[in-house]
C-alpha cells in the first residue's frame, strides 16, 4: 500500500516523484488536442498534460464548492496510480509539501527552503532544476480569457512575488492549519465562497487567500491559472490539502455535506453524486471519504 511522505524529508519519495513527473510528461497514449477540443494544430497530448486539460475543464465545478476536496482526492489518486505504473512501483505514494512548516520561516528564508533545491522542485523562475524546457515543456496553458490554448515554453514561477493587491505574501502558517482543523461543519449553505465550514476555510476563501489559495498565489506563475497542474508543485500542495482533510476527518468523523437529503444541496455536489473522470469510472464523494485501503500518510500532524 502507498504511504505518502514529506517530499523534503524523504529522499526516495522525492526522487521517484521527479522521475514520475518526467515519465508522464513524455508519455503519449493517442489523445490529441483535437480530441480535447483545444484549438490550433492537432498534436498529441501527454498523460501529464491531460491532467491540465481535465482540471481546466472542471474549474467552475470542482472549486469554491463542496466537492473541492473529494474531486481533488480523486485526481490525486488517479495520478498516483498512473505514476505507479510508469515507475513499476505499486507502493509509490505521491509526496506532500508541508508548506505550513516553511510558512514559519521568514519571507526571505521561504525562498531558499529545501523544497526549492535543484534535486527537488528547483530554484529558478523558469526551467527549474529537472524541469527544463527540453524535459518538461509547457504545452497547454490558460490564456488571458481563461481558455486553454497551445503553447511551447518553460515552466514559470514567481515565488513570493504575490499578485496585485497582495504583494510579497508569506506561505500559510501552522496557526492557520490548526484553525482549519477546529472548523465545523464540513460545509454549509450557500455552498460557495461565502460558506462557513471546513471546506471553505481549507480552500482559502474564509479568511480570504489562506491555505490552499495562498500557496497558489505564493508560487505564482503557472500555479495561478486553471492550468495550474502544469507545475509539479500543484500536486504537492493538494497532497498536503488532502492530508489536512484526512486529519480533520480523523478528528471530527468522516462527515460530508451536503448529503443526498440536505435541503438545497446543489446537484453535482451532494454526497452520492458522481465525480466524472476521463481516466476511468466515476466515483462519488461517499466513496472517497475513507481511503485507508489505498494509501496513508506518514503523519497527520499538521
Amino acid at each position: 500500500m502507498a504511504v505518502r511522505k514529506n517530499i523534503v524529508t524523504d529522499a526516495a519519495s522525492r526522487q521517484k516523484y521527479v522521475q514520475g513527473t518526467l515519465a508522464l510528461k513524455a508519455q503519449f497514449t493517442g489523445v490529441t488536442t483535437s480530441t480535447l477540443g483545444i484549438p490550433g494544430p492537432n498534436r498529441q497530448v501527454s498523460t501529464w498534460d491531460r491532467f491540465v486539460a481535465w482540471h481546466s475543464a472542471v474549474m467552475g465545478v470542482a472549486h469554491s464548492r463542496p466537492i473541492f476536496l473529494p474531486w481533488h482526492r480523486m485526481m490525486l489518486r488517479t495520478l498516483e496510480q498512473l505514476m505507479q505504473q510508469a515507475l513499476n512501483d505499486p507502493n509509490f505514494g505521491l509526496p506532500y509539501w508541508d508548506w505550513a512548516a516553511d510558512g514559519q520561516l521568514s519571507n526571505a528564508a521561504q525562498l531558499s527552503a529545501p523544497v526549492w533545491s535543484n534535486n527537488c522542485m528547483g530554484t529558478a523562475s523558469s526551467a527549474p532544476g529537472p524541469y527544463t524546457l527540453v524535459a518538461f515543456p509547457i504545452r497547454l496553458a490558460s490564456n488571458n480569457a481563461g481558455m486553454l490554448v497551445q503553447v511551447n515554453r518553460p515552466l514559470q514561477r514567481t515565488r513570493g512575488a504575490g499578485v496585485q493587491g497582495m504583494p510579497n505574501p508569506s506561505l500559510p502558517k501552522k496557526a492557520s492549519t490548526a484553525a482549519a482543523l477546529a472548523t465545523l461543519p464540513y460545509d454549509a449553505a450557500p455552498w460557495n465562497r461565502n460558506s462557513t465550514g471546513f471546506r471553505n476555510r481549507v480552500e482559502g476563501w474564509n479568511p480570504p487567500n489562506d491555505l490552499h489559495n495562498l500557496v497558489h498565489i505564493w508560487v505564482g506563475g503557472d500555479m495561478l491559472p486553471a492550468s495550474s497542474p502544469n507545475d509539479p508543485v500543484f500536486y504537492l500542495n493538494h497532497c498536503n490539502e488532502d492530508r489536512i482533510w484526512e486529519a480533520w476527518m480523523v478528528r471530527n468523523g468522516r462527515n460530508y455535506l451536503p448529503t443526498s437529503t440536505t435541503p438545497g444541496g446543489p446537484a453535482g455536489q451532494r454526497l452520492n453524486d458522481p465525480l466524472a473522470s476521463p481516466f476511468g469510472p466515476s466515483v462519488t464523494s461517499a466513496q472517497v471519504l475513507n481511503i485507508s485501503s489505498a494509501y496513508t500518510y506518514d503523519t497527520l500532524t499538521v
